[in-house]
């Protein structure tokens, strides 16, 4: 498909899709309903459910949307949040021992941000911490008892963690430009993508203000034969529990018979 025949798509497309302005600053709650005709910020996804089935290795999402007023954008999406616990390990007599651990709480299952132009030069660093836009910005709330020094390394080391595992991405000039109004940028989730409800904040910001702002919703879910697994595990943990070690110990003698055979 030619330049000008993927501007028509996307623009039909904006045209037909349900969206809501939001213009007040901050982060702010989606809203349905079609959008006024003189909205600076306009956005939607390309599907707003992703279906985890046994087949699932991953996907990618299409953000796209049109501006009214000039800016820059960033593109904030979220994931569900969580307890974590980060564990530090150190030598003992040979082995290596969990010594010292940290609890955190509020951490996302899912945290990515792109923007047009790199972070410091778009937004204030105040305004960055206080909407939480920007790995660096991202504050996980404490839980555990006393005080730790080297708190912060412990935090570094989660979000060190979820980059590893393809949770926490965080990249500049990602969001492609159609033309001076329309722009898209596609959204990575690994299959390791926790199960919830996500959130994709679009802002467009010009002179270190937030112009516009809005929020989608989007949903990860268990389809098929993999939600009735997990619905019963929640439902009867100890009966699912019991199961599981029932299958490994079958599994084990299965292992055992075929390799005293061979």
């Amino acid at each position: 498909m030619t330049g000008g025949g993927r501007i028509l798509l996307l623009l039909g497309l904006l045209l037909a899709m349900p969206a809501a302005a939001l213009a007040q600053q901050g982060r702010a709650a989606a809203t349905r309903g079609p959008a006024p005709a003189d909205a600076p910020l306009i956005t939607d996804l390309s599907a707003h459910l992703i279906a985890i089935t046994s087949s699932f290795t991953g996907t990618d999402l299409l953000l796209f949307g049109a501006i009214d007023e000039p800016g820059d954008i960033v593109v904030v999406v979220r994931g569900p949040t969580s307890a974590a616990v980060v564990r530090r390990k150190e030598p003992i007599a040979g082995l290596w021992l969990t010594r010292r651990s940290a609890s955190f709480d509020g951490v996302p299952g899912f945290y990515v941000v792109t923007s047009s132009r790199p972070l410091a030069e778009i937004a204030p660093s105040t305004l960055l911490s206080r909407l939480q836009i920007g790995i660096d910005s991202l504050r996980f709330r404490f839980t555990g008892s006393g005080i730790i020094e080297d708190l912060p390394d412990f935090r570094d080391a989660l979000i060190r963690q979820k980059r590893r595992e393809g949770l926490y991405q965080q990249s500049v000039g990602d969001v492609d430009f159609l033309g001076p109004k329309l722009f898209r940028t596609a959204i990575s989730f690994p299959a390791t993508a926790p199960v919830g409800t996500y959130q994709a904040e679009v802002y467009l910001i010009r002179d270190e203000r937030i112009i516009a702002a809005q929020s989608t919703p989007l949903f990860i879910d268990k389809q098929g034969f993999e939600q009735e697994v997990y619905e019963f595990s929640r439902a009867e943990p100890a009966v699912y529990g019991l199961i599981a070690v029932l299958v490994a110990m079958l599994s084990g003698w299965l292992a055992a018979v075929v390799f005293r055979k061979n």
